[in-house]
């Protein structure tokens, strides 16, 4: 920001909050923050400490952001910023990339900041959590250069890799039948009986804390950002992200992502009041959570300018468009934001625009099938089903009309079984590669023209 800009946001938030700084004060305040770029939060620190809020318990401050990022130096990384031009013409897009934070994923920002915050007595008593694999990592680690015993509750359809990846920083873990809201409940019943201390994944104002400290980067990295999307499960990582950004730069868009199938906060917020739902089931298994946080559903209501969700398939797409245009891995909570941008759930078009990818740990033993949906997905893989006489020569002019319009047949099944078929006829199920939709539609088009009928 020049110095005239500086200027007018400081008298803004002047008065806003105090009332009591003229012009020239703010002018001065301006040279200072551009002579001195760092101290610019700092300033505007100064004149937003307090949320402007309609919920009274909440006790999130800038203060405690900017204090969890002083504490969080020792262990997180200040993760990159970084172009993404290949993923989408229509806005300047970046991306935030958790993924590449130490234990793989934003989540051991709260909880190394929350578990820092402890008293003593607290941490003596031992640490327990929930999680879907994210939060454990983050709760171990910090558990782990704390001292602490802790015992993390996880559904037992947690990815692998998630839950070695917990046991590997020390932790003990307790494998919970269903989902996330199981494996919470489980936790809150260890807490009560053997007097652990709780450590929440998303409600609490210190892990939100932590997690704000997310958008001070952003800000820090790109002051002129239009809009930041950001994923949604439980919704401490948007609460955090979403306070930073409005107290600092209100003018900046912020929009919440979440799975079509786990979408608990959008749901809510179209009810007006916090919803339960019946199940969830997305392989976006960060974000898969029942019920959103009493804290967090008050934060995005007031903060958040627009929930959206994006399909299963769409996740699989942004995971493969990450993986060839960015050679990034993402997780499928990682990837809902990116998601957002690609398939223009909002209207990004001509702006700055950030995507949070909140984690990279995605379980080697599905990012196969990951991979085949988002192919399906984006048109670079099709399956056509033909009926067919069952002659001789029909498999080769079949295959010479896909060779034709530039597909490669990559397997083929031959079904003479079906019963409602007629007995000279089977069906040809035909996989193949192609560049995109139209050169599927051209291959159907050019099959149907041929006389073979598709199913």
């Amino acid at each position: 920001m020049g110095q005239g800009r500086e200027a007018v946001f400081f008298q803004q938030q002047a008065e806003w909050y105090h009332g009591d700084v003229n012009n020239t004060q703010a002018s001065s305040l301006a040279k200072i923050a551009e002579a001195k770029p760092v101290l610019l939060c700092l300033l505007q620190n100064k004149f937003s400490t307090k949320i402007k809020k309609d919920v009274e318990s909440i006790m999130l401050t800038l203060d405690k952001i900017y204090h969890a990022a002083y504490v969080l130096r020792q262990v997180a990384r200040k993760t990159d910023l970084i172009a993404a031009p290949a993923l989408t013409s229509d806005c300047e897009l970046y991306l935030k990339t958790e993924n590449l934070q130490i234990t793989g994923s934003f989540k051991v920002r709260g909880a190394y900041y929350k578990i820092s915050q402890l008293s003593k007595e607290e941490k003596e008593k031992g640490i327990v959590a929930c999680s879907a694999g994210n939060h454990a990592q983050g709760v171990a680690l910090a558990a782990q250069k704390s001292g602490i015993e802790s015992v993390i509750c996880m559904p037992d359809g947690a990815p692998i890799s998630k839950v070695e990846a917990t046991k590997s920083y020390g932790a003990k873990v307790e494998l919970v039948k269903g989902a996330y809201d199981d494996a919470a409940a489980f936790a809150k019943k260890l807490q009560e009986e053997k007097g652990y201390t709780f450590i929440h994944p998303f409600d609490d104002d210190e892990v939100i804390a932590g997690q704000g400290t997310i958008g001070l980067e952003i800000l820090d990295q790109m002051m002129d950002v239009d809009a930041v999307l950001v994923p949604i499960g439980g919704g401490g990582l948007i609460s955090g992200v979403a306070f930073a950004i409005k107290q600092l730069h209100p003018q900046c868009k912020v929009y919440g992502v979440q799975a079509a199938n786990a979408p608990s906060m959008y749901k809510s917020l179209q009810r007006g009041e916090q919803i339960t739902l019946d199940n969830v089931s997305t392989f976006a298994d960060g974000i898969a959570v029942k019920h959103p946080g009493d804290t967090t559903y008050a934060m995005v209501r007031e903060y958040v300018d627009e929930v959206v969700t994006v399909s299963e398939d769409e996740i699989a797409a942004a995971i493969l468009a990450l993986m060839e245009k960015q050679k990034m891995i993402a997780e499928g909570a990682g990837a809902v934001a990116v998601a957002a941008a690609i398939f223009e759930k909002v209207d990004l078009k001509g702006k700055k625009v950030v995507c949070v990818v909140s984690g990279g740990n995605i379980d080697v033993n599905i990012l196969n099938r990951v991979i085949t949906r988002g192919l399906v997905m984006s048109g670079r893989n099709a399956t056509l089903v033909i009926a067919l006489e069952d002659k001789p020569g029909q498999l080769q002019q079949v295959s010479e009309i896909i060779s034709g319009y530039g597909g490669n047949v990559v397997k083929i099944h031959h079904d003479h079984a079906d019963a409602n078929m007629a007995i000279n006829s089977c069906y040809l199920r035909i996989t193949m590669e192609t560049r995109d939709y139209q050169q599927v539609m051209e291959i159907r088009n050019g099959l149907m023209k041929a006389g073979f009928q598709l199913m």
